[in-house]
């Protein structure tokens, strides 16, 4: 078998995706957590390509802008855009020099796994094909160009379905749109296509009657799974898709362990982890760069977004945790609102209503109901009553409340920060705390109770006096 030459990837992702009706790129609407064109490369990147050239054009800047903190991949203008084979022909200059195989994808095709890639890759490797194009098997081709085969059956054209016959729209067999080339000849056949067809464009399946004339081979290679071509082309379609990613993660965590309650109602972005033996109920959602320990639960209604669980972490019913981490056996919820920043302790417990942003609880730390604490250190085995508040704001700057170990705040106090409550100290309940607590002392910040006896008989005499006149 002849040894595998360096990969070179293109994507063509220049289109403006009319029928999305959006003022963003096509291939920047999402699908489970990535960008379709992300999609797209996060597959390319498993034939570890020496290049990789994304071709832009319409709304370059915020393409180009959406791949800044990829260094390794190359943009390159398309304009005017003038069709397929015409958007290929701009890679040319960021190729020079280069040799072996260039493989064509499409920036709104995220389905494709990387194991369709490097059989493709393979098949071209083996044929010793100036070209190999990806074939699927529709049952409803529309809108797909058609594969033309010779006599023998070797491929002999690519006809696209405006310009088809009924004859030829009858085929089943379609242009997935997927591509490995040569580079050798590549870039000078592209500039012998011409644009005499309905769309008046430079269509890239006409390089395939090219290399007919020229006697080159041309391989195909069919896909066992026509579904990892679909395209996205309208918002339905993006649905879809997104479904059906949603349905691939869902299949790969039950196999590695996970239980979901009702898979087609948790929505699991790529790139999420879970432990093995975890169990997500339903309308849970697991977004961006999250990661779940083992024999963690998570009830119904929960988001987290690049959160970090440990293991035996519970999640009760309707929680969002964003840019959190949550350690060992600890329990949040239900109905509780971690913001970015924050971090929780072995064991501590967070509980119903409660908000935290920016803050620390040690391990065994409890903040049960209806609090919100904010740039806050809370030691290990700390207590937080219901009610509770840190005043982290005063209007321009954010100040710090730092609660010591085995501290008690009572209900329904109020933490002016900055300020800081000493190890074992205690808060009575109601209190509002402006200075230091020292280590094992009480502080009560009350206005002192008084009470008026009969103020409240007289004030409804004065009442029913007032509704006589």
């Amino acid at each position: 078998m002849p040894t595998p030459s360096p990969v070179h990837i293109v994507v063509l992702a220049a289109g403006k995706g009319t029928r999305m009706k959006s003022a963003r790129p096509k291939v920047l609407h999402e699908a489970a957590g990535l960008s379709l064109l992300r999609h797209v490369l996060r597959t390319a990147d498993a034939l570890s390509p020496t290049s990789t050239t994304v071709i832009v054009g319409h709304e370059h800047a915020q393409v180009t802008a959406h791949l800044a903190d990829l260094p390794d991949v190359t943009t390159v203008l398309q304009e005017p855009q003038l069709g397929t084979g015409h958007a290929l022909l701009q890679a040319e200059a960021a190729l020079a020099g280069r040799f072996g195989t260039l493989v064509l994808l499409s920036g709104d095709v995220p389905l494709l796994t990387p194991a369709t890639l490097s059989a493709l890759v393979a098949t071209h490797d083996a044929t010793g094909a100036a070209a190999t194009v990806m074939t699927a098997m529709l049952e409803r081709p529309t809108g797909y160009g058609r594969i033309i085969r010779a006599e023998g059956g070797d491929i002999s054209r690519i006809v696209e379905e405006r310009d088809a016959s009924q004859t030829e729209r009858d085929i089943k067999e379609v242009n997935a749109g997927i591509y490995a080339f040569d580079l050798a000849p590549l870039f000078e056949a592209l500039r012998g296509i011409g644009a005499t067809n309905a769309q008046n464009e430079y269509y890239l399946p006409d390089l395939i009657a090219i290399y007919r004339q020229q006697r080159r081979t041309v391989a195909t290679w069919t896909i066992p799974h026509a579904a990892e071509v679909r395209g996205v082309n309208s918002r339905a379609e993006l649905a879809e898709v997104a479904r059906l990613l949603y349905s691939r993660n869902a299949d790969d965590l039950m196999a590695s362990g996970v239980t979901l309650i009702n898979p087609a109602t948790t929505c699991i972005d790529v790139g999420v982890s879970v432990g093995a033996d975890s169990i997500l109920y339903p309308g849970v959602m697991l977004q961006g760069h999250t990661s779940v320990g083992r024999e963690c639960t998570i009830y119904p209604g929960s988001r987290l977004v690049n959160a970090s669980l440990g293991d035996g972490v519970t999640v009760l019913d309707h929680c969002l945790i964003t840019d959190t981490h949550i350690g060992h056996q600890a329990q949040v919820g239900p109905f509780a609102h971690l913001r970015p920043g924050s971090r929780l302790g072995n064991k501590s417990k967070v509980g119903n209503f409660v908000e935290l942003k920016k803050a620390s609880l040690g391990d065994g730390a409890k903040i049960n109901h209806l609090s919100y604490v904010g740039d806050a250190t809370v030691g290990d085995k700390a207590n937080i009553g219901a009610g509770t508040i840190t005043c982290n704001y005063d209007g321009a700057h954010k100040h710090q409340t730092v609660i010591g170990t085995g501290a008690f705040v009572g209900s329904n106090s109020t933490l002016v920060a900055p300020v800081t409550i000493g190890d074992n100290a205690y808060v009575a309940a109601g209190s509002t705390v402006t200075l230091p607590v020292p280590a094992d002392a009480l502080a009560v910040g009350r206005t002192r109770q008084q009470n008026k006896d009969g103020w409240a008989a007289r004030r409804r005499a004065r009442q029913q006096a007032s509704s006589h006149d």
